[in-house]
């Protein structure tokens, strides 16, 4: 994505943090836009995408090992602030002439951060003030290593008990380094710290809104594009694909052909809905493809996670690439990828994840698809999707629907997949959600979902002994969906839930409800 406004614009180069991702966040929270880089990129690089500033997230590493990664020395030279978190403010103190050492006691979690000096960037931010009068923040820790010895030039702002410097500054230069994570919701002071770095010393004005991204998204599709090639788009339901539906007609207008893939793997009474909102409602065109047959077919036997995935992947491609031959002017391939999908997938620019899992969208597409691939949402986060989807004219009940996974019930089936699994799953997750609905819960959770267990258990009906199959209950909370904690759901109500099911729901025996986090545990089971 090229931003029509270069010059307000942030670069953060990424050392591995498990929370590099919240920083791009919040930076586009501060309404400027930003792109996280892996921490090598080179000089030549950075100087073209030309940033207001740069930030230096933190990472696993210790500064002081030989072969820590390291950001290109040009940075320094460039004219532009700079803001290192933690390991960042580490690695800006090694090279710029400071020294680090381990500390003597670790800090991981809550800390009380007292600020001593004044600066730019904390002037009247704080929590409370010390009984000296000082002001104090409470922050969020997380360092083996410390700043022991400032860089020329710089001088200390702040200290805790444990880190005598937990922040520096060189003030005539912009550059700053701060210890504590700002980025997380565990600093409360955190956003204005972060606001007050982008917007005050980098001067970034708050551009990064809804419309303006809908009017950078449209004018880059239409360049992508062209002004005669033919686009044609899996559309799910979901609120990724939905937007990007809404996003392309208005690019676009007729040269969008939306397809509509009934996989067997959908929610309940979801084709119809698709229907009605879409071609109805929104005037899109529109065609259905009946091919639930053919996805249990080749999910027959089927019983490992990535596998699914890739096979259901796989399919949906073929089926495109099927309906695309229909019509020989299509040239395109849409798909609603959005950020997380990539950093899940491993496939960030940064190249620094881990594969948790694959998504059907960003993995398994064959290498002889004949169409080309348009991504227009694959740099924004999931607020900023469904921000511009209330500015296209969506319905808040659609947007702020639940998450749904890609590969749809054919991960939320545990091992292989049947038609006849499918259906008992969806009347069991209608019957929650509509519980969660009509008690006022459905937008206090996150996400929610039930999931088929594919083993059996003794029950008893009426007099009768029965042996029938299990369904789990998930519920969680989030900000962000890479942490999430279990939702402390009434036990009245998942009672309520629980007996309806299987009351309700032939051939089911017994409902659990899972109280993992993540992590260790991911959202969906599969």
């Amino acid at each position: 994505m090229q931003t029509n406004s270069p010059e307000q614009r942030l670069l953060i180069l990424d050392f591995g943090s498990q929370t590099s991702q919240l920083i791009a966040r919040r930076v586009r929270e501060c309404g400027v836009y930003c792109e996280l880089w892996d921490g090598s990129v080179s000089a030549a690089k950075i100087r073209e995408f030309n940033p207001r500033g740069i930030i230096l997230s933190g990472g696993p590493d210790s500064s002081l090992a030989v072969d820590s990664p390291r950001p290109a020395e040009a940075i320094f030279h460039l004219g532009v602030p700079l803001l290192g978190i933690c390991y960042g403010m580490q690695i800006m103190a090694c090279q710029l002439g400071g020294e680090v050492t381990p500390a003597a006691a670790r800090e991981f979690g809550y800390a009380e951060v007292v600020l001593h000096t004044a600066s730019a960037l904390f002037d009247n931010i704080e929590d409370s003030l010390t009984a000296h009068g000082d002001p104090l923040l409470k922050v969020w820790m997380s360092h083996g290593d410390q700043v022991t010895q400032l860089p020329k030039e710089f001088v200390s702002l702040a200290s805790t008990p444990n880190c005598p410097l937990a922040a520096m500054a060189d003030e005539a230069r912009g550059f700053y380094g701060i210890q504590f994570h700002p980025e997380v919701t565990h600093t409360p002071q955190g956003l204005r710290i972060l606001a007050r770095f982008v917007q005050q010393i980098c001067g970034c004005t708050p551009s990064w809104t809804p419309q303006s991204i809908i009017d950078e998204l449209v004018a880059n599709i239409q360049q992508q594009v062209g002004a005669e090639e033919q686009v044609i788009l899996g559309l799910s339901g979901g609120v990724d694909s939905a937007v990007t539906a809404l996003l392309l007609h208005r690019a676009l207008g007729q040269r969008l052909h939306c397809i509509f893939v009934d996989n067997g793997l959908l929610r309940w009474q979801e084709a119809e809905q698709v229907r009605q909102t879409f071609a109805e409602h929104f005037g899109l065109h529109l065609t259905t493809v009946q091919a639930e047959q053919r996805f249990f077919a080749a999910l027959q036997g089927v019983v490992d996670p990535e596998a699914k995935r890739k096979v259901i992947g796989h399919l949906f491609i073929e089926v495109f690439d099927e309906q695309a031959g229909q019509y020989p002017e299509i040239k395109w391939l849409a798909q609603g990828t959005i950020y997380p999908d990539i950093i899940e997938s491993a496939a960030s620019a940064t190249g620094k994840a881990q594969v948790i899992k694959s998504h059907h969208n960003v993995g398994g597409l064959p290498e002889t698809m004949t169409l080309k691939l348009l991504e227009p949402l694959q740099k924004l986060f999931k607020d900023e999707v469904r921000a511009i989807g209330l500015e296209l004219g969506l319905p808040y009940e659609l947007l702020y629907r639940h998450p749904f996974p890609g590969p749809g019930l054919g991960v939320r089936v545990l091992g292989e997949v049947r038609a006849t699994y499918c259906d008992l799953l969806r009347q069991a997750d209608a019957i929650f959600m509509e519980a969660l609905q009509q008690a006022g819960l459905y937008y206090q959770v996150s996400q929610a979902f039930a999931v088929f267990l594919g083993v059996r258990s003794v029950g008893v009906m009426g007099d009768g002994r029965q042996y029938a199959w299990v369904i789990a209950l998930r519920a969680v909370e989030t900000i962000d969906f890479m942490t999430a904690r279990w939702a402390r759901l009434p036990g009245d109500f998942l009672e309520l839930v629980a007996n309806r099911i299987i009351n309700e729901v032939p051939g089911i025996a017994r409902v659990v409800y899972d109280i993992s986090g993540k992590p260790p545990a991911t959202i969906e089971w599969e």
